[in-house]
């Protein structure tokens, strides 16, 4: 039947992926050389249920900074797992062949919103930020999220990136801010002493709800032109 697979599905088409940050061509270059000499019992859903129990475990890790600064330091080392884990899935998936790209779109969408809930809740209750900061980014980064997904959808174009920020870029600028916690957990603004954490936090969140923002006004007016009535 025209439109749908020999199995009965729906025919699919794969969005276009869109990743233009800073670090795009370099980590594409890494990811697969470390794809290409993987074992091959480490299949992609190994390396998906990685990074997110790396997440679980950073939310942990910053839950435990209210005994010990030192915990950043663990909660880098799962940014980096997390990265690993993230970003070769798909590659391994890739690089053998072993494509499932409707699978791999949603359980990746899953599993990314899952892992900054339990990373965010963590942040939240660690005493290195106010809770409100820390929900208040998990919301911004939330809708981002949703309208990433939606405008998939409708156009047809995954955007891995915005302007020259990704996901390793974003886990960078974090494991950034984790050493400075280290070294200076507060600092003075207008005279004041507050969490240098508070700070970070505010800032990122009024920068991902802006970009997601103007990214779903781009959205909604390129499909008003596409489909006028």
């Amino acid at each position: 039947m025209a439109g749908s697979t020999s199995g009965g599905a729906p025919a699919f088409q794969e969005a276009r992926r869109e990743h233009k940050s800073l670090t795009a061509a370099v980590e594409k270059r890494a990811l697969v050389w470390m794809a290409e000499r993987l074992p091959a019992w480490i299949n992609a859903d190994h390396l998906t249920a990685l990074g997110l129990l790396a997440f679980m475990l950073g939310g942990l890790c910053y839950y435990e900074c209210r005994r010990s600064l030192l915990f950043l330091h663990a909660v880098n080392a799962c940014l980096v797992i997390n990265w690993l884990g993230d970003s070769l899935d798909g590659t391994v998936a890739r690089v053998r062949k072993k494509l499932r790209p409707r699978y791999g779109f949603y359980v990746d969408h899953m599993v990314d919103a899952l892992a900054a809930l339990f990373l965010l809740l963590g942040l939240a209750y660690s005493t290195l930020v106010t809770p409100a900061v820390a929900i208040a980014l998990l919301v911004a980064y939330s809708f981002m999220h949703i309208n990433a997904g939606y405008s998939t959808y409708a156009l047809g174009v995954f955007k891995i990136s915005f302007g020259p920020f990704g996901g390793t870029e974003l886990r960078i600028l974090l494991a950034l801010v984790n050493l400075a916690v280290l070294r200076w957990p507060y600092v003075t603004l207008a005279g004041e002493r507050v969490l240098l954490f508070d700070v970070v936090g505010v800032v990122a969140t009024v920068a991902v709800a802006v970009t997601a923002i103007r990214s779903a006004a781009q959205v909604t007016k390129r499909l008003y032109d596409l489909e006028r009535l």
